[in-house]
């Protein structure tokens, strides 16, 4: 149940009737960055899913990916998805291979609106730094060949949100901005 993984006052906090706000991009786009204050700006509750993921598996992507496997891993993704379709009025950071699975995109879409947050392989290689450790998709001789070939695959789908925020000379603060004109917009609908 929601609540119980969320917390009884985050749960509170969750209106069934809003849409939830879904940033998507490639690892280093600053999913996590910005929607942490962009959830707190519109008095939203927040969630990274595979930080929800890890806090119930009690292990890191990495290790459930070593362990378990990418497909136990999209398993669990899907699963949390499905329970999110169940509320709303959240700001949602999925992981950037969330959105190659449209089956499971389409749990929240409609109504959740889905903003790109986009920017170029080398800049996200930037912003990452020492985390690379910590995305086991990167964890290879070539990360930012890894990360050009995963954005070539994925960009077509990151092309078709609802919304594009070319963060690639924005301050965090500035793609805050743009988010939450976002969200006041779909409100006014």
């Amino acid at each position: 149940m929601m609540a119980t993984s969320l917390g009884y006052q985050s749960a509170l906090m969750i209106d069934h009737a809003a849409p939830h706000l879904i940033l998507v991009g490639i690892s280093g786009s600053g999913k996590s960055t910005v929607g942490a204050i962009v959830a707190e700006r519109l008095g939203r509750v927040f969630m990274d899913l595979d930080r929800e993921i890890e806090r119930r598996e009690q292990a890191t992507v990495t290790e459930l990916f070593a362990e378990k496997g990418e497909p136990f891993f999209r398993t669990k993704e899907r699963e949390l998805t499905e329970e999110l379709s169940r509320t709303g009025n959240m700001v949602l950071a999925p992981g950037g291979g969330w959105i190659t699975n449209t089956d499971v995109v389409a749990l929240l879409r409609p109504p959740g609106r889905i903003i790109y947050l986009k920017v170029k392989p080398e800049t996200a290689m930037a912003r990452i730094g020492s985390e690379r450790g910590t995305r086991p998709l990167l964890m290879r001789p070539d990360p930012l060949g890894e990360l050009k070939r995963m954005l070539k695959q994925r960009e077509p789908m990151y092309d078709a949100a609802d919304h594009v925020i070319d963060t690639e000379r924005l301050k965090p603060q500035q793609v805050v901005e743009q988010i939450v004109k976002v969200a006041e917009a779909a409100r006014r609908r």
